[in-house]
């Protein structure tokens, strides 16, 4: 019991090469229990897969933004909200807070311009995304129909509304693989403010192997968390320690035959070595040029953060990991209240990093092969809500809208310069060319060369996939 204590001791303390790292190096060595051998049927490694067939993206990096973006006031120029504000809604809203509902017209508080040759129209809150339209496909008419955070983050990440599911990126990695076994296949860059709403079930692997969770890269160093060993026990201090746990594992596994996972085990070290290696060169910004640096806002505070991790996700990608997301914090887009200054806040920390992890996938040639998506959960309502007889419109904000919304994606294969959908006048109901989140998952599989209906996992013997819906379809008027 001692010498089994004193080895779990030195596996989750003192080294705390931390759980998903480790899995993914063991994995790679096929090092970990065979499922075959322990009743299973199924092997799981992060080695590159083939897709089911030709597919142009091989990565993608999801900026979330977690709250909901005010399309209204960001993506799609409504004439008739302009016309209407002040004045009492003509029709029926779908409140998601009644309590602080009103019906009172709030047009787009922000001009609208046409941007680049493709002239599609965006606010002047977000002039750098702006400048980057002709390589973005605007999706005007997204639908979750789902009219609060959870259930529509859950929609747009594991394609339910209810948790414990694996996320989008769980099930690319799960299909794919990865590129470079020396890192993650899956990322998750958090904010410093925390975790958006749901906290890790936003990458979480859910019922697949936890190999395909999303590995928490955090937004200040260390950037992962018991990555290195404490200095008492670095260089060779490490390697006589390493043998001698060695040795004590060997004699238990001895004693055990058919614990292939205590094998792998035995052989985890020299493979951590190698992950604090690579990790720590994937993360090292400072490598950047200050052209670089600049571009993504890293030299003012208002981008600094964001814009750090923005370049951390295109380093990543750069060196083959499958899938990144980038997250902002709990509710940092939700504005109830207070829109006129927490909505242009919200937008200056992120325009010009988001664009510039576009401009900079392009012209270092990754752009074809990444898709990059930016959006939230939601939208906003075309009404004011928490009026509660203030004058003037300095604390009001925007109800949820998960009936028609805005977000883009650009790279991997969608189409440049192009608008798609549009919501009703008043921006409520999305109505032209509607695009539900089953439809999104279906066309992202689709562009990573996987079959939505081929890609499944079998559970309690039922083949379990990401695209449920029978509806469900590939959005081909998205794509090039």
């Amino acid at each position: 019991m001692s010498t089994f204590l004193h080895r779990r001791t030195f596996l989750h303390g003192a080294y705390g090469v931390g759980t998903i790292a480790l899995a993914t190096l063991l994995q790679r060595e096929g090092l970990m229990a065979n499922p075959a051998r322990l009743g299973g049927s199924q092997h799981h490694d992060l080695t590159p897969k083939p897709s089911h067939g030709f597919g142009r993206a091989k990565a993608m990096i999801s900026m979330f933004m977690q709250g909901g973006p005010s399309h209204i006031d960001l993506f799609e120029p409504k004439p008739e909200l302009v016309k209407l504000d002040g004045k009492d809604f003509p029709g029926e809203v779908k409140y998601d807070d009644a309590a602080g509902a009103s019906r009172e017209v709030m047009g787009p508080q922000w001009k609208f311009r046409p941007r680049g040759q493709s002239g599609i129209e965006m606010s002047d809150l977000i002039p750098h995304m702006g400048s980057i339209a002709d390589e973005m496909t605007l999706i005007r008419s997204m639908h979750t129909g789902v009219n609060n955070h959870g259930q529509s983050i859950y929609a747009l990440l594991n394609g339910q509304i209810v948790g414990g599911r694996p996320t989008l990126g769980s099930w690319i990695t799960y299909g794919l693989g990865s590129e470079n076994q020396d890192l993650p296949a899956y990322v998750a860059l958090t904010d410093p403010r925390g975790l958006p709403v749901l906290g890790v079930d936003n990458f979480s692997n859910g019922w697949l192997p936890s190999l395909y969770q999303g590995t928490v890269v955090r937004s200040k160093e260390p950037r992962i968390l018991n990555l290195d060993p404490p200095l008492s026990l670095r260089g060779e201090a490490q390697a006589r320690y390493l043998h001698f746990v060695q040795r004590l594992n060997r004699e238990h596994a001895e004693a055990r035959p058919g614990e292939t996972d205590l094998e792998a085990r035995i052989q985890s070290f020299e493979l951590a070595a190698r992950m604090q290696t690579a990790a720590k060169e994937a993360l090292d910004i400072s490598q950047e040029s200050p052209a670089t640096l600049k571009l993504y806002g890293i030299d003012k505070v208002p981008t600094e953060e964001f814009g750090k991790r923005c370049l951390i996700a295109r380093r990543l990608i750069e060196r083959g990991v499958r899938f990144v997301s980038i997250f902002t914090g709990n509710q940092t887009w939700d504005h109830h209240s207070n829109i006129l200054t927490g909505l242009p806040a919200a937008c200056l920390q992120v325009d010009q990093p988001a664009a510039a992890l576009v401009l900079d996938l392009k012209q270092r040639g990754l752009l074809d092969s990444t898709i990059v998506h930016w959006g939230g959960e939601m939208g906003r309502l075309p009404v004011i809500q928490n009026r509660a007889g203030a004058k003037g419109r300095a604390q009001v904000g925007r109800d949820h809208n998960t009936y028609g919304f805005s977000m883009w994606v650009a790279g991997g294969g969608f189409r440049a310069g192009h608008v798609h959908g549009a919501t009703d006048e008043f921006g409520h109901h999305a109505v032209k060319d509607i695009v539900n989140h089953y439809d999104y998952h279906a066309t992202l599989l689709h562009l990573f060369g996987l079959d939505a209906k081929k890609l499944s996992y079998k559970r309690n013997g039922t083949d379990q996939v990401l695209v449920e819906n029978p509806q469900a379809r590939i959005v081909t008027e998205l794509l090039t």
